[in-house]
């Protein structure tokens, strides 16, 4: 387990956080009750950005026949719908939503190149509104694999997730199980996969990201 580089500028202002009110705690001689309520506090906010910003060490053997999950979390939709961005016709979806307690680094779902990228603005409606795929901040990615099969899969922010990050562009090479990027505090990751494909998850299962198989293709 590592902590994540996206997590080092949020844990510099919680550590210097803890330590000035603590200073400040004994510098008016605080009654020992609200000292040991900041001591409380402090050891829950050191704890909460430790566990947010946790990165797991993934080993993926990439495998061109399945669908990894990109995220952690819990599958809320999977439906066939139109994706009027980048294919302009019916695709299932897979929608994956994390919590503040899931590990929020996000995965590549196969292997390719990235024939596709695009950063959206918008607003921060919660991850599960319908309009939350359309209307927030978003960023939407495709890659092709060798047998010239493409995924879509899109980052979007949610009412807390108010920082969408990336690592790639187009034309790149990535590899399935790898970082593609990271959101903070809580978002939703869609995949949009063609017609056809043979989903092997539910809606409500709990997924893993770069372990669990979302589908066969």
């Amino acid at each position: 387990m590592r902590f994540h580089k996206e997590g080092y500028t949020s844990l510099a202002i919680v550590i210097l956080f803890v330590f000035v009110v603590n200073a400040l705690a004994d510098y008016y001689d605080a009654s020992v009750y609200f000292k040991w309520f900041l001591y409380a506090l402090s050891a829950f906010l050191l704890i909460a950005i430790l566990q947010f910003f946790r990165s797991p060490i993934k080993r993926v053997t990439p495998d061109e026949q399945i669908v990894l999950c990109p995220a952690d979390g819990k599958v809320v939709v999977i439906e066939e719908t139109e994706e009027t961005e980048y294919f302009k016709d019916r695709r299932i979806q897979v929608s994956i939503f994390m919590s503040p307690i899931n590990v929020h680094v996000n995965r590549n779902p196969i292997s390719g190149i990235v024939s596709y990228f695009k950063y959206h603005p918008g607003k921060f409606l919660v991850a599960w509104h319908p309009k939350s795929s359309t209307d927030n901040e978003r960023t939407t990615l495709v890659v092709k694999n060798r047998s010239n099969v493409e995924v879509l899969f899109r980052q979007i922010a949610g009412a807390m997730a108010r920082r969408i990050v990336w690592y790639v562009k187009e034309q790149d090479t990535v590899t399935q199980g790898a970082e593609f990027g990271f959101i903070k505090f809580g978002s939703r990751v869609d995949l949009f996969l063609p017609l056809g494909t043979d989903v092997l998850v539910n809606i409500g299962d709990k997924v893993v990201g770069g372990k669990t198989v979302i589908a066969k293709i």
